[in-house]
């Protein structure tokens, strides 16, 4: 079975291909500019490639209905140049093959609870910390959708006493995306992350606001496991400053097995950084056998 990926991202575009046992045979990187531009270059990658099925993370907002006369298109997003473009359409004019379609965040929790570290447990969540900040939600075989799919990264936090800086989020004064993002780092102390690892306050805040968010999270959909990744999580320092913020912040309301072990319960992303494009294939896979179901 050959599987194609697209992780559709902002500023590029990560495209393989795969087969079910999450190997990824071919891989590359395309900038992304306007859809004139990048789409051709994606079709051109996966062209002759005899792909059986697609599967499709994108950046959002997106139309996850598939009853919607815009499903498969990206929506209201900022990046306007992409702002009600048919994604899915347009691979599926290409290549004529069942497309699964979902949020890159999404595709990331889902990567990790098919080849990742939530594989073992029932239910988990997916941070991701980056330029902006994405949550995606995995329970027992599905993807977390409502009306729309979780714009977690826009939840409303209480500000650290010593961030005295402006929300980078044009919607939100204090949300988390706003407050913790790689972008709002380098607004807030004029530097991208990368350039503060040994700037102890820095941490101190981001961790505050990370765990406030995940305690959010716990109390909302007590996920088994919740898995940080995104380039701001490449500071290690911040994984036991969050475990710490997290406990102090539950002050022993939550007294599971999970929260006791809490270093196996917050973790670091484990697949290099192919989490997202694990998940395309296992939405291309779930995607070529419900349309194989309902063939027969």
């Amino acid at each position: 079975m050959i599987l194609g990926a697209l992780e559709a991202g902002g500023t590029k575009m990560v495209c393989a291909i795969g087969d079910e046992k999450g190997v990824i045979i071919d891989k590359t990187i395309i900038k992304t500019t306007s859809p004139d531009e990048t789409m051709p270059n994606i079709i051109n990658f996966f062209k002759d490639k005899k792909i059986d099925a697609f599967g499709i993370c994108s950046f959002g907002p997106i139309d996850l209905n598939r009853n919607s006369a815009t499903y498969g298109y990206i929506t209201t997003t900022p990046k306007l140049q992409w702002a009600n473009y048919n994604i899915v359409g347009t691979i599926q004019e290409a290549f004529n093959v069942p497309i699964g379609f979902d949020t890159d965040v999404n595709g990331a929790a889902l990567g990790e609870a098919t080849y990742g570290c939530t594989r073992d447990v029932l239910s988990s969540i997916y941070i991701t910390v980056g330029t902006g900040i994405g949550v995606g939600f995995y329970h027992d075989g599905s993807l977390l959708h409502g009306m729309l799919h979780p714009e977690a990264g826009h939840i409303m936090l209480k500000r650290h006493p010593l961030d005295h800086g402006k929300s980078v989020c044009s919607y939100h004064e204090n949300c988390f995306e706003g407050l913790a993002s790689g972008t709002s780092i380098e607004a807030r102390w004029k530097r991208k992350a990368y350039e503060l690892a040994d700037e102890k306050l820095v941490w101190e805040i981001e961790a505050y606001y990370i765990a406030h968010a995940i305690i959010n999270y716990i109390v909302t959909l007590m996920p088994h496991r919740i898995v940080l990744g995104g380039g701001v999580m490449h500071q290690k320092q911040l994984f036991p400053l969050i475990r710490s913020n997290v406990k102090s912040m539950l002050n022993g309301y939550i007294k599971t097995p999970e929260i006791q072990d809490i270093d196996n319960y917050i973790v670091p992303a484990s697949l290099d950084d192919n989490q997202a494009i694990l998940g395309c294939f296992k939405l291309a896979m779930m995607e070529l056998y419900n349309t194989n179901s309902q063939i027969k």
